[in-house]
């Protein structure tokens, strides 16, 4: 069987782009499956990172970049909570709910980037504006590098 980024290799951009954040995605989600709620808030570095803050924090980037910007034109990706919050799993998350959250916000993201091509832009109020390229590559960027952050703690809490 071809992997989804394999099978992409000499895709056009936007293909491959939207493949490697749903490989990215896909990896985030795996992390958390299969975990105990004990372990999904076990706290095993000194930071609030868990396993469940990270994907907690993972629906706020998603929520944060492309909703905020591309669905409400906001021009602002700041959070509208305090920071600690998306890294504080509360007694009514669940790893199922967390990850059901995650998966609507992904899908909530792809409808938001639908409407536009990679050279579109839009207004942010830190940066000037960014590319919907831009958007796309920092997202892969982010997920990925909080992805290795769960195979790290994966790895401390069971082994695999």
């Amino acid at each position: 069987m071809v992997a989804p980024e394999d099978a992409v290799s000499a895709a056009a951009e936007r293909p491959m782009l939207e493949t490697w954040l749903d490989v990215q995605r896909d990896s985030v989600v795996a992390k958390i499956d299969g975990l105990s709620e004990e372990a999904i808030r076990r706290r095993l570095v000194p930071s609030l990172t868990t396993v469940g803050s990270l994907v907690k924090h993972l629906r706020w980037v998603e929520t944060g970049w492309f909703h905020q910007l591309l669905g409400e034109r906001s021009d602002d990706s700041r959070r509208t909570h305090p920071r600690d919050w998306e890294f504080t799993v509360q007694p009514e998350d669940t790893g199922a709910s967390l990850v059901a959250e995650y998966r609507a916000a992904c899908a909530r993201s792809r409808e938001a980037a639908a409407g536009y091509s990679l050279d579109d832009v839009v207004p942010h109020r830190a940066l000037g504006e960014v590319s919907v390229r831009w958007l796309y590559v920092h997202l892969i960027e982010e997920t990925a590098r909080h992805a290795g952050h769960l195979d790290i703690l994966r790895e401390q809490l069971d082994a695999s």
